[in-house]
This record gives C-alpha cells, sequence and structure tokens, in this order.
C-alpha cells in the first residue's frame, strides 16, 4: 500500500534550506519518492504558519520509514534544523 510525506514549512533562511533541497531530491528518488506537490501555490484555510507545502509519495509505508531514517537522508536533514520550521508526517494510504 502507498505511503505519503507530508511536509509543512516556513521558511528561515532559504540559503541553507537549499542545501537541504539539493541533498533530499536525490536521496528521496533513490527510495523511490515521486514528488506529488512541492512548493507551488497553496491557501491555508484553518491554521497557519506553513508557507510551503511538499507530498512525496513512496510505494509502501515501509519504503518511506527507510527514506526519512536512512543515514543519507539524516545528511540532508543537519540543513533544516535552523534553516526552517516544518511539520513532517509519514502517512499509509487507503486501498
Amino acid at each position: 500500500m502507498k505511503a505519503y510525506w507530508v511536509v509543512r514549512g516556513h521558511i528561515l533562511d532559504i540559503e541553507e534550506y537549499s542545501k537541504y533541497i539539493e541533498l533530499a531530491g536525490p536521496i528521496i528518488k533513490k527510495y523511490q519518492g515521486i514528488f506529488l506537490a512541492r512548493g507551488g501555490r497553496q491557501v491555508e484555510l484553518e491554521g497557519s504558519g506553513y508557507d510551503r507545502t511538499v507530498l512525496i509519495e513512496f510505494k509502501s509505508y515501509e519504503q518511506a520509514l527507510l527514506c526519512y531514517q536512512s543515514d543519507d537522508y539524516k545528511q540532508a536533514l543537519i540543513h533544516v534544523s535552523k534553516s526552517a520550521n516544518r511539520l513532517v508526517a509519514i502517512v499509509e494510504g487507503v486501498e
């Protein structure tokens, strides 16, 4: 069953966050993740605080977790801690 990373973010330092983006994209593709939404226009209707939403599809929940927990991805995350406030969820899809 497919799974999704749902990432909501508020970027504080675009230069530093760009380093994360540069590293994370190839890692996500390595784990067969497919970007369904990556920024773009959005409107927050209930709650606020995030100016960017990313949605990534994986072939399975296990694959999504493996990607997030990989050593490669942990290295990319180093660039996030001071450059963005994020809410990240991994959610299993429906059949």
